[in-house]
């Protein structure tokens, strides 16, 4: 009979084998499950911030948002590849042999309730059309939404208005905080930007845990009230960078009009041939320009006779086309015909007349 102690000793170490592999297994596991979490994290901020780009500035923001899609492109590929990982792990685990650590655990641990069904992706024309007539029914609901402060208010108003718990009520926060931030509101902005996250965020959870948006947004504010300094961190964070996309949004905006307007205004000056005045008298020399600055005509008159014939034809041409100088009637005719050399001509007649007539 074998001494008592290799009895215990070859137990042990069976046991000891057995822990380690399960410890091994566990690590491994828990590496990926953190690998596909970061995974989707990062693929989900993608997607949200192509979904700003669409909804704000789909034009200007075209190229950054080709970038975003060749990124989330890529995050979709490896998060694949940590699924399948992941899948193979789990098969590994159902082929262990069975023993008093897998027997024990747990099976129960995890409840699913209203499992969102799988959606057919929608067409642009659709979500814009769904996106319409949402807002044009509850808009006055959702700006009460976004002017709330506290939690339990914001608990309690969706609880009475479910319905809000959805994309179409995130992407008008997101509109409207950028027509605030136009229009010089920033506090009013910041608030509605809070609520805008809080909304991104119930709509995440409601993704990870694959239900409906309105299952689980009770669960949101228990952990946000309740929840610890590195959680409350990642909503700050996430709020300022938004609160900082949407200034970026803005300014991009105020640009675009500003420039719409310019033009607007610069067509309006435009004169008879189709010139700018104003880029017409930034062209010409200092000395014309200072005939215009005090209205001379003689000033004119003595400037141009003193010019190249080429080059006082050629600004005195342009000077009509802007609509600067304005034939009279005794040269206008002469403008019709000829344009700036008629009245070039003319100019250089009348200084030979006064010539002739002090000699």
């Amino acid at each position: 009979m074998p001494p008592t102690s290799l009895l215990t000793w070859f137990p042990s170490c069976r046991l000891q084998a057995r822990v380690e592999r399960m410890e091994q297994f566990q690590k491994e596991k828990e590496e990926l499950d953190k690998g596909c979490r970061e995974c989707k994290r990062k693929l989900a901020e993608c997607q949200k911030k192509m979904k700003e780009l669409e909804v704000t500035d789909p034009e200007s923001g075209k190229g950054e948002l080709e970038k975003l899609q060749a990124e989330a492109q890529q995050l979709k590929n490896e998060e694949k590849s940590w699924e399948n990982k992941l899948e193979e792990l789990k098969k590994k685990e159902k082929n262990m042999p069975w023993n008093v650590d897998t027997l024990s655990k747990d099976g129960f641990s995890k409840s699913v309730f209203n499992v969102k069904p799988e959606e057919k992706e929608e067409t642009e024309e659709q979500k814009e059309k769904k996106h319409k007539t949402f807002v044009e029914r509850y808009e006055k609901q959702i700006k009460h939404f976004g002017m709330l402060r506290r939690w339990d208010d914001s608990q309690k108003y969706l609880s009475d208005n479910p319905h809000l718990v959805c994309e179409e009520t995130a992407n008008y926060l997101v509109i409207w905080c950028i027509d605030l931030e136009v229009e010089e509101k920033h506090a009013l902005m910041e608030q509605v930007a809070h609520q805008t996250i809080v909304m991104q965020f119930i709509l995440e959870l409601a993704k990870s845990l694959k239900v409906d948006p309105r299952a689980c947004f009770r669960q949101f504010f228990t952990k946000i009230k309740t929840a610890d300094q590195q959680y409350m961190e990642g909503f700050n964070d996430e709020l300022e960078a938004f609160k900082e996309r949407v200034r970026g949004r803005a300014k991009v905006r105020i640009e675009k009009a500003m420039k719409e307007y310019e033009e607007e205004e610069r067509q309006k000056r435009l004169g008879p041939g189709g010139l700018d005045p104003v880029e017409v008298y930034e062209s010409l020399p200092p000395e014309l320009q200072k005939c215009f600055d005090v209205k001379d005509v003689q000033m004119l008159q003595d400037t141009i006779s003193k010019m190249d014939p080429t080059e006082a034809k050629y600004h005195m041409q342009r000077c009509i086309d802007s609509g600067l100088w304005v034939p009279n009637a005794k040269t206008g005719e002469g403008a019709e015909k000829g344009g700036g050399e008629g009245v070039y001509e003319e100019i250089k007649k009348e200084n030979g007349d006064e010539e002739k007539g002090n000699a």
